[in-house]
C-alpha cells in the first residue's frame, strides 16, 4: 500500500479508524499518567536526609559536589525560598548492607537516597521545621537523617556563631518535641529521635575552628539562648502553672540543666555528630560525611 493510499485510508471515516482513533485518545493520556505517577513515586519512596544551616555555610556546594562528583565547578550561594531535592547514590554501602541477613542491598552495593536542601535564610526556616513536622512515620520515604552544615571558619565571630546556634537550637527543638510525643505514644527510644551531623565545614580555610571547638562553642551559646529564651518566658507574665508546663516543653535538652551540651538529647533518642570537613580547597573533604550519611539509610 502506498503512502497516499494509506493517508487516504487514515482519512476515511471507517469503523476501524473511528474506533482506532478513539482508543488512542483514551490511552495516551493514561500511559503518561501513568509514567510520570510511577517516576514521582519512586521518588517519594526514597529515604530522605534534610541538608539545613545559615545561609553561606555552603549547603548549594555541598549538594553540587555529591550530585555531580569532586570535579563539579563549585556553585554560587544562592537565596531559595524552597526546598530543592535531588536524588543521590551513595558511594559507600549503608548500615543496612553490612549484615548478610539483613533485608537491605547486598554488600557494596550502593543506596539512593533524596538529599533535600532548604534555605538558610532565618525567615524560611519555618519551612524547614514543618517539613521535619510533617515526615511520615513509614519506613519508606521518611526523614533519615539531618545534615547541620555550618561555616567553621566563622563561628570565631560572635554574630555568626549565635545565628548558628540559634538555628541550631529551634532545629534540635522541633526534633525533641517530635521525639517526645513519640516516646509518649510508647515507641521505642531508638525509633523516636533522627541522627543530626554537625557538619563543620571549610576546614580548608586558616582560620577555620577544629570540631572539638565547633562543638564547644556551639553547646556554650546554645546555653546561653536557652536561658535567654527561659527568662524570657518567666518574665512574660504568664501564670506559675502555665510557666512550668510550657517552660520545659521549650527547654532543650536535660530540664533544667545549667549547661546544654549535644550528649543531652540522647534522652529523645537523638544522636549528635560533630565532623568537620570542606566541600572546596585542600583538606579532609567531604568523605567522613558521606559516610556519616550512608550509615543512617
Amino acid at each position: 500500500m502506498a503512502f497516499t493510499d494509506f493517508a487516504e485510508y487514515l482519512l476515511t471515516p471507517t469503523p476501524a479508524v473511528i474506533f482506532g482513533g478513539i482508543f488512542i485518545v483514551l490511552l495516551v493520556p493514561v500511559l503518561l499518567h501513568f509514567l510520570l505517577t510511577a517516576n514521582v513515586s519512586s521518588l517519594t519512596n526514597l529515604p530522605t536526609i534534610l541538608l539545613v544551616g545559615p545561609s553561606g555555610a555552603g549547603k548549594t556546594a555541598l549538594a553540587t559536589r555529591m550530585e555531580r562528583g569532586p570535579d563539579a565547578q563549585p556553585t554560587e550561594t544562592h537565596t531559595t525560598t524552597n526546598n530543592h531535592s535531588i536524588e543521590i547514590e551513595t558511594p559507600v554501602p549503608s548500615s543496612s548492607s553490612e549484615s548478610p541477613s539483613s533485608s537491605g542491598p547486598s554488600a557494596g552495593e550502593h543506596v539512593k537516597f533524596l538529599l533535600t536542601d532548604t534555605p538558610g535564610h532565618g525567615k524560611l526556616r519555618a519551612r524547614v521545621f514543618n517539613r521535619l513536622d510533617a515526615m511520615g512515620e513509614n519506613d519508606k520515604g521518611r526523614v533519615r537523617a539531618v545534615v547541620f552544615l555550618c561555616d567553621a571558619a566563622a563561628l570565631s565571630d560572635p554574630d555568626s556563631l549565635r545565628h548558628a546556634a540559634a538555628y541550631l537550637h529551634d532545629l534540635l527543638l522541633v526534633l525533641q518535641r517530635r521525639a517526645s510525643a513519640r516516646i509518649r505514644a510508647g515507641a521505642p527510644l531508638a525509633k523516636c529521635g533522627n541522627p543530626v551531623l554537625v557538619a563543620a565545614n571549610k576546614l580548608d580555610l586558616f582560620t577555620a575552628l577544629p570540631g572539638t571547638a565547633v562543638k564547644s562553642n556551639l553547646e556554650a551559646e546554645v546555653t546561653r539562648i536557652r536561658a535567654s529564651r527561659s527568662k524570657r518566658l518567666l518574665d512574660s507574665g504568664v501564670g506559675a502553672d502555665e510557666v512550668g508546663s510550657e517552660a520545659q516543653d521549650d527547654w532543650l535538652g536535660e530540664y533544667a540543666s545549667q549547661k546544654f551540651t549535644f550528649e543531652q538529647m540522647g534522652e529523645f533518642g537523638i544522636d549528635i555528630d560533630v565532623i568537620g570537613g570542606n566541600v572546596t580547597g585542600e583538606g579532609p573533604g567531604i568523605e567522613k560525611w558521606w559516610q556519616w550519611m550512608a550509615y543512617r539509610l
